[in-house]
């Protein structure tokens, strides 16, 4: 084997980017950030400017909010009928029919 000649060159070459592919894949699955060719934190493409990120939180408050009162108010009628006497509750089934 020449150590001087292309194959140990591209051999070099291989083991380096398939460490580097490696060490990616690792940090990437456990959260850690990921860095750029210079070392640095990579910029990530999903992230939201804050005021659209606020305003984005926002909505889905509204949107939670308006299902918890939903909510609320389905559980309200399952503990009244639950806590009601069977002969009312029946009356007023039969009533609505």
């Amino acid at each position: 084997m020449s150590w001087g000649g292309p194959g140990f060159v591209l051999a070099l070459i291989a083991m380096s980017m398939i460490g580097w592919v490696v060490t990616t894949a690792i940090r990437a699955k456990h959260g850690y950030p990921l860095n750029d060719d210079w070392g640095g934190p990579a910029a990530r493409r999903d992230e939201v400017e804050p005021s659209r990120q606020a305003r984005l939180m926002a909505e889905e408050n509204e949107r939670l909010a308006a299902k918890v009162g939903r909510l609320e108010e389905r559980i309200a009628v399952l503990e009244r009928i639950a806590t009601d006497p069977a002969t009312r509750t029946a009356r007023e089934i039969d009533a609505l029919r």
